[in-house]
């Protein structure tokens, strides 16, 4: 069965010293240049928007992109995707959730990693509006979470269009993945998610006025207080817990019915336990697991190369 236990990832380079190098240094110092988007939005059906942003390039193919936490278009494990396909003859394109395209978006709720419904709206929208014979679906940390919840929510209703699947560094399990967040050497990333989602929290809180408590989100530390007081509250679960348990991809990704890719480095300091599906994977012919011991979160360089490793990967079984 398609559990791939030798992966072809030939490691980092040597500065990359471990986990948090390979997640920290693509974040921060990455840049992909020659990317340009044009935007379109559409509205939602509870009369909100999304923003759609577009890089064509005349083809019959295309790759609709699903970023990460806080993340957009923009970010860079986006835009190299967009170019590597771009160039190899696909249109592409990267949707924002809401909140992440620049502009606060307009209802109460805003997205999280179970938000597989925005991403409905966006296949749908693409299927109906626009004539792709193929089209295919890659997702990011929280993006591939909502790709492959999406992809067993539809099931045998999925549009025929939609022909194959890759994720990496995926949060399969939400509350494994979330668990990560409490550690010390996770720090860095707690802070960074918490200080982001903060400011947007403050800006809800000014659209829907005595909905959130200001007070409290100045003091919160932590990711399970901040999803049970903020997350929770706007979308309608009753505490963390609930919305962690009652969201994660892994409720549904045994109803995948098209080839799917998982990658996941055993040392993603954002994973553990069951964020690695290998019993699905050794039973269900259409998802493949593959593991490289190396690549930290959304990392995966290779020395010398504009892509990395994981987005030649993607290219290779997408278009295989």
């Amino acid at each position: 069965m398609p559990l791939i236990t030798n992966s072809s990832y030939p490691g980092p380079p040597a500065l990359y010293f471990n986990g948090h190098f390979e997640t920290i240094f693509p974040s921060i110092f990455r840049k992909v240049e020659g990317v340009s988007y044009q935007r379109e939005r559409i509205t939602t059906l509870d009369q909100d928007f999304l923003d759609l942003d577009w890089s064509n390039v005349g083809s019959e193919s295309l790759l609709i992109i699903s970023h990460g936490l806080e993340g957009s278009s923009g970010r860079h494990y986006v835009t190299a995707l967009v170019k590597l396909f771009n160039q190899r003859g696909y249109d592409v394109l990267a949707w924002n959730n809401r909140s992440c395209s620049g502009e606060m978006n307009l209802s109460q709720k805003m997205y999280h990693h179970g938000a597989s419904y925005d991403l409905k709206t966006v296949v749908d929208y693409v299927c109906n509006a626009y004539p792709y014979e193929h089209i295919y679906l890659a997702g990011i940390s929280m993006g591939g979470a909502q790709t492959l919840k999406y992809l067993g929510e539809e099931n045998v209703d999925i549009p025929t269009q939609i022909r194959k699947a890759a994720v990496y560094s995926t949060p399969c399990n939400l509350p494994d993945s979330a668990a990560t967040l409490k550690y010390s050497s996770n720090y860095f990333y707690r802070n960074k998610f918490l200080s982001k989602l903060k400011v947007k929290m403050v800006q809800k809180a000014e659209q829907f006025p005595g909905l959130l408590d200001l007070e409290l989100l100045e003091r919160v530390k932590d990711f399970d207080t901040f999803d049970t007081h903020f997350t929770a509250k706007l979308h309608g679960f009753e505490d963390a817990n609930d919305f962690y348990h009652s969201v994660s991809a892994d409720n549904w990704m045994s109803k995948i019915i098209i080839p799917t890719l998982i990658v996941n480095a055993l040392n993603d300091p954002l994973l553990e336990g069951r964020c690695y599906p290998m019993e699905l994977a050794e039973r269900h012919s259409n998802i493949y697991l593959e593991m490289p011991k190396r690549g930290g979160h959304t990392g995966f360089a290779l020395k010398g190369e504009e892509f990395t490793w994981v987005e030649y990967r993607m290219f290779q079984f997408l278009n295989s």
